[in-house]
């Protein structure tokens, strides 16, 4: 049984990326690898920025010792639900759970974010790509869109990471057969981690007009060209896609079993036994 203010790994890693879970704050110095979806902060810092809007924080330091639970206490000093992670990064790490690595990550900013800049009118990958970057990688990241030859430009001005583009030089881009978002997962890490794997290939498949790989994408494709034409400004298109990738993302982690018909769902048949 966990002591007090505490939160095990597996009750955790159940939660992790899904949308309404728990902020997940990591207070160790500049680390390698995180939980996917942590916020970095330093210890003497938690509170004093905003945090994202959230009710309930998780709060991880390397082993469980002195500087989460210090940071966790101010939080519920401040109204606010926190824990701690039982055992600290080390023990998530031992589990064998999804981590993210940082290996490839652009510097942050002054605010503490990445900021990463694309072409406009997005489709499939500029929202699917967001997406990971928000749930896994970075929760506060700022994304900008731009015309397609002004992506540079903006780049250039503000410092930020250009993503889904052909230029020449850019790191995150299609590479042979596989989609912008097939790179960022294995950059950060996330091959291993099965639902996205099983994403990735819906995404792919959508992206490079290839529907066989996967059966979904053509539903996903559908769909993202709706959004498209339903929404005329960028971010709010981005918005109402994450709703999307965060359901296609619980499907592909622990769905995929669940059949649906006019009968699977009906109420069991009495029979005179049981009557």
């Amino acid at each position: 049984m966990p002591a007090p203010n505490t939160i095990t790994v597996d009750k955790l890693s159940r939660l992790v990326a899904l949308p309404g879970s728990p902020v997940v704050i990591d207070v160790r110095s500049d680390p390698k690898e995180a939980i996917p979806g942590s916020l970095i902060r330093n210890a003497d810092d938690v509170g004093l920025r905003p945090l994202l809007d959230a009710s309930a924080f998780v709060v991880v330091d390397a082993r469980g010792e002195g500087p989460a639970a210090a940071a966790a206490a101010f939080l519920r000093s401040e109204g606010l639900a926190a824990e701690t992670l039982e055992g600290g990064f080390a023990t998530w790490a031992e589990a064998g759970t999804p981590t993210v690595s940082f290996a490839h990550l652009p510097p942050r900013h002054a605010d503490g974010r990445t900021w990463w800049v694309t072409r406009s009118r997005p489709k499939v990958d500029r929202i699917a790509c967001p997406w990971l970057i928000r749930r896994f990688v970075d929760p506060e990241a700022r994304f900008m869109f731009a015309a397609p030859a002004e992506v540079s430009a903006v780049a250039r001005q503000h410092q930020a990471e250009p993503f889904d583009v052909s230029d020449d030089g850019v790191f995150w881009s299609h590479r042979g057969e596989r989609c912008t978002f097939d790179v960022m997962v294995e950059a950060f890490g996330l091959s291993d981690h099965e639902p996205l794997a099983r994403l990735a290939a819906i995404v792919r498949g959508a992206d490079t007009d290839r529907l066989d790989v996967a059966p979904e994408a053509a539903g996903l494709l559908a769909i993202s060209l709706g959004l498209s034409r339903q929404h005329s400004e960028d971010h709010v298109q981005l918005e109402a896609g994450m709703a999307i990738y965060d359901a296609l993302y619980r499907w592909c982690r622990d769905a995929q079993g669940e059949k649906h018909n006019w009968s699977s769902h009906q109420p069991a048949k009495r029979t005179e036994a049981s009557a």
